[in-house]
C-alpha cells in the first residue's frame, strides 16, 4: 500500500534555507566575509542545533564572531553541540541569548567561566561528553542543522584542506551533510587548487575567506622550566612502579606537567632503568613538544594524533616515520580515529586530575571549574569490547582477577591500566583528595541526571601522588581500596584518616608502594634529570624544526 507521507522534508527545508542564502553566494560557493552575518541569519532558525567548530587546537573564531552579531530577536535559543569551548566569544553567544543549551566535551581555558554560566542559568547544560560520545550523538539525537567549521585552504567549489589540524572536522561535516544540513567553512585562504583534499566539495555548501587566519590554541605545550621537583618525583614513581613493571608499549599521555615530566625523563631515567625498547613505542597523542627528546633518542615508533600543536608543524612533517603524514608532506590528525585508538588500542591511560574521592572516583569538573572531559573517559576506562591481548593488558587483568574475582571459572580477562596522578594539594593549597567530588554539587546546580565523574573508581587501577602508588586494582574490597587511597593522600582530610598499621600491611602486600619501596632515590628528583630543561633546549633537540609560540619566546 502506498503512503502519502512526505519523506524528504529535511531536503525541502535544506533547499529553502539555501535559496535564502543564494543572494550572498558568488563564484561557485564563495561568500564575502562582509556578508557572513546576513548569511547566518538567512540559514539558521531559532532552536536549531548548531555545531561551531571549537577544538582543542583550531577554532572557527570568525564564524563565532559573526554568530555573536546576529539579531537575537531573529536567531535565539540555539542548541550548541560543539566539541570544545576555548574562546570567550563562544560564551558571548550565550550571554546575548542567541544560544541557550550546550552539549560539549571540553572547555579547558574557559572552565571557570563555564561553571559561572551554568550556576547563573545562562547555559542550560545537556551533558558533558567524551569526544567519541558526542560524535556518536551527532548521528543520533544531536545532529547539527548547521555546522560552522574552519580550514587552512578552500577552493571555490568547496574542497577543503584541513592540513595539520584536521581534528574534528570530518565527523562534524559528515553528520551534518548527510542529514541534509548546511556546512559553512571559514578558510584562511581561497585558492585555485587546495594542497590536499581533506573534505570534498560535495560535503560543503559555502566557503568564506576570513579576514585573518583562525586561532590555534597551543594546548599541549608545557615549558620544562615550570616542572617542579615533586612532579619529577611522581614521574619517577610512574616509570619505575608502572611503566617498567608492565612494559607499557601502547599508551596515551594526558595533558599536563606530570606527563611532560615523564616524557622528558625517558632519555635519562628511563634509559637508566633499561626501558628503551620495552616501553613507550606507540602513542595516541597530540604532538607534545616535551616528547621531542624521546623521539630523537629512538624511543618512539609511531604517534597518531587527535590534533596538531602550534609550532610542531615542521617537526612532525619532517618525521614521517613517526607521525601520520600525507603525500603533500603534512601531518594528518583525526580526533575520531585517534579517540577510537585510545579507547581500544592503548594499554594505559595516564594523566592528571583535579579531584579524587575516597573511593577512587576522579573528576575535572569542580565547583569553580568545569574543564570537561575531552577523551579521558574513553581512554580512562576498561573498554569491555576489546578482544585482542597484549602482555601489559593480560598482566593487569591477572592481578585484578586474582583479587577481585572472575566472571566465571577459568575465564581470563585483561584489564587496561588507568592511572590518575594528583599531588595531595594543588594550586592555592586546594586538596586534591576529597570526601565527595564537587561533581555532585554541579549535578544539582545544572539539574543533571548524573554527577559528571571523569573516571569511575572501578576503572582506575592506580593512583599516584608524591607519597607513592595506590594499586587499586589489587584491592579485594571497597574498604581496602579506601585504605589504600588514604595511604597516599598525605595531609589532606582523607590522608589524615590513614591508620599507620593498616598502611604498613598494605605496603607489605604491594598494594601501596612508596618511593622507598620502589628503590627510588628522592635526591634524584630534581630538574637535572630532565632531558630538556627549557623551551630553548627542546628547539635544540629538534634541530631547529620546533618553532614554539611567541608566548614561550623567553630565552
Amino acid at each position: 500500500m502506498s503512503s502519502n507521507k512526505k519523506w524528504d522534508t529535511r531536503k525541502t527545508e535544506y533547499l529553502q534555507r539555501m535559496s535564502l542564502a543564494m543572494p550572498y553566494i558568488k563564484n561557485g560557493k564563495e561568500v564575502s566575509a562582509a556578508d557572513t552575518v546576513k548569511l547566518l541569519e538567512a540559514v539558521i532558525r531559532p532552536g536549531d542545533k548548531i555545531n561551531l567548530e571549537g577544538n582543542n587546537q583550531k577554532q572557527a573564531d570568525f564564524l563565532a564572531e559573526c554568530l555573536s552579531k546576529v539579531d537575537s530577536s531573529k536567531i535565539n535559543n540555539l542548541h550548541m553541540v560543539q566539541s570544545a569551548l576555548s574562546l570567550p566569544i563562544f560564551l558571548e553567544i550565550f550571554e546575548k541569548g542567541i544560544a541557550k543549551k550546550l552539549d560539549f566535551a571540553y572547555s579547558g581555558p574557559l572552565g571557570a567561566q563555564i561553571a559561572e554560566f551554568i550556576n547563573s542559568g545562562k547555559v542550560e547544560l545537556g551533558a558533558i561528553h567524551t569526544y567519541l560520545e558526542l560524535f556518536a550523538r551527532y548521528f543520533m539525537d544531536l545532529t547539527p542543522k548547521v555546522t560552522l567549521i574552519c580550514a587552512y585552504e578552500g577552493d571555490r567549489e568547496g574542497n577543503l584542506y584541513t592540513g595539520f589540524n584536521t581534528e574534528d572536522t570530518p565527523v562534524q561535516v559528515e553528520a551534518t551533510k548527510f542529514s541534509q544540513g548546511i556546512v559553512i567553512a571559514q578558510v584562511n585562504k581561497i585558492v585555485d587548487k587546495v594542497k590536499r583534499v581533506d573534505i570534498q566539495s560535495d560535503w560543503v555548501d559555502i566557503v568564506i575567506e576570513s579576514p585573518k587566519p583562525f586561532y590555534l590554541e597551543p594546548l599541549f605545550t608545557r615549558d620544562p622550566a615550570l616542572i617542579t621537583d615533586q612532579q619529577i618525583l611522581m614521574g619517577m614513581i610512574a616509570l619505575k612502579g608502572i611503566y617498567a613493571k608492565y612494559g607499557i608499549q601502547r599508551l596515551n599521555h594526558g595533558i599536563g606537567f606530570y606527563t611532560a615530566a615523564i616524557e622528558l625523563m625517558l632519555p635519562t631515567y628511563g634509559e637508566e632503568l633499561g626501558l628503551k625498547g620495552k616501553c613507550c613505542s606507540h602513542f595516541a597523542l597530540n604532538p607534545h613538544p616535551t616528547l621531542i627528546p624521546a623521539i630523537e633518542s629512538g624511543w618512539v615508533k609511531t604517534i597518531h594524533s587527535f590534533g596538531g600543536e602550534l609550532g610542531m608543524e615542521q617537526y612532525c612533517n619532517a618525521r614521517p616515520d613517526v607521525f601520520f603524514v600525507g603525500t603533500d608532506g603534512s601531518m594528518r590528525s583525526n580526533r575520531a580515529y585517534c579517540q577510537t585508538a585510545g579507547h581500544y588500542a592503548v594499554d594505559m591511560f595516564i594523566g592528571g586530575t583535579l579531584q579524587i574521592d575516597k573511593y577512587g572516583n576522579s573528576s575535572t569538573a569542580t565547583s569553580k571549574r568545569v574543564a570537561g572531559f575531552g577523551g579521558a573517559p574513553n581512554m580512562g576506562c576498561d573498554s569491555k569490547g576489546r578482544r585482542h591481548s597484549t602482555d601489559a593488558w593480560l598482566k593487569c587483568g591477572a592481578e585484578y582477577a586474582a583479587q577481585a574475582g572472575q566472571i566465571g571459572p577459568n575465564i581470563p580477562r585483561g584489564k587496561r591500566l588507568v592511572v590518575q596522578m594528583a599531588e595531595t594539594f594543588l594550586e592555592k593549597m586546594t586538596p586534591a583528595y576529597v570526601e565527595q567530588l564537587d561533581a555532585f554539587g554541579l549535578q544539582k546546580n545544572a539539574n543533571l541526571s548524573l554527577p559528571p565523574i571523569m573516571a569511575y573508581g572501578d576503572d582506575v587501577t592506580h593512583i599516584i601522588s608524591e607519597e607513592g602508588i595506590a594499586n587499586l586494582h589489587m584491592c579485594r574490597t571497597l574498604e581496602e581500596r579506601m585504605r589504600a587511597i588514604e595511604g597516599v593522600a598525605g595531609y589532606t582530610e582523607i590522608g589524615l584518616r590513614a591508620d599507620p598499621k593498616i598502611t604498613k600491611i598494605l605496603r607489605e602486600k604491594g598494594i601501596i608502594q612508596t618511593p622507598e619501596d620502589l628503590g627510588i632515590d628522592r635526591n634524584k628528583a630534581n630538574r637535572s634529570i630532565l632531558a630538556a630543561k627549557n623551551i630553548r633546549e627542546l628547539v635544540d633537540w629538534s634541530g631547529g624544526l620546533y618553532q614554539p609560540p611567541k608566548r614561550y619566546h623567553s630565552w
